[in-house]
């Protein structure tokens, strides 16, 4: 199938997209890159995107492959937090005509987050913004996450602040949007006033050194999945709030 998108994109007259579980873009990966190569507006939709997936196990749960698409040059990588960014993640993958781009989706049910409390989800087309602002400024702390774990990191914030402790929720759904932003919006977005930056992500930590920098670190998993219902699996793994609000304390 994504050999037939490439096919209709080279064509013209059409925008294809194509659709399967995110695991299954290992078997995709030739057209992925060819799409990548000649530039193809082609739009990748993966679901079922992390350990989350649950009992089908670590042969249906990605862990490396958002950093190996994310190293694929001319691709462009998008991972919503929740329906209002799946909403505009889409509407930038459809404006998006320099080459492919691919939406990677949760399978597990996500909390709509409350727009009036938190920022709006419109700047997702700038790849990464301040989802929930710290208490005092600079903020003490930075939680940068994408997807699935942006509710995670929410939930984190609020036992952090009620500690006395200013933290800073950075939605970063597209590395390569935000990559090519201003080098003003992306110090307004991680100042380097903050140094204390904590990653939050269901994948491998490969690459995330380059936004949390030397004084930060990331609850990530360079390990493979596990067979058990989603929620068991997440937490047994790490990714749960005291784990993380254990992590990013190590940090100050």
């Amino acid at each position: 199938m994504a050999g037939i998108a490439n096919g209709m994109a080279y064509h013209g007259g059409v925008r294809p997209f194509v659709a399967t579980f995110f695991c299954f873009s290992d078997y995709m990966r030739p057209s992925v890159r060819l799409a990548a190569l000649n530039e193809l507006p082609v739009i990748f939709v993966w679901t079922h995107d992390s350990i989350g997936l649950g009992e089908d196990g670590p042969t249906h749960q990605p862990i490396e492959h958002l950093m190996s698409l994310r190293a694929m040059p001319g691709f462009t990588l998008i991972r919503p937090a929740d329906a209002n960014e799946a909403r505009e993640a889409w509407r930038t993958a459809v404006e998006h005509r320099e080459g492919p781009v691919g939406l990677v989706l949760s399978r597990q049910k996500l909390p709509v987050i409350d727009r009036r409390e938190y920022a709006a989800a419109d700047r997702l087309s700038k790849g990464a913004y301040v989802l929930a602002e710290a208490s005092a400024s600079p903020p003490r702390l930075i939680l940068i996450a994408s997807g699935s774990e942006i509710a995670l990191a929410l939930q984190a914030r609020e036992k952090l602040e009620g500690e006395g402790i200013p933290t800073r929720v950075v939605s970063m759904p597209s590395w390569e949007l935000f990559d090519r932003q201003p080098r003003e919006y992306r110090e307004e977005i991680l100042p380097r006033s903050a140094p204390a930056r904590l990653a939050v992500e269901a994948g491998a930590s490969l690459g995330w050194k380059r936004y949390v920098g030397d004084g930060g670190d990331s609850v990530s998993l360079d390990r493979y999945g596990a067979s058990a219902p989603g929620e068991t699996v997440l937490k047994e793994l790490g990714f749960n709030v005291e784990n993380v609000v254990k992590r990013a304390k190590a940090l100050l």
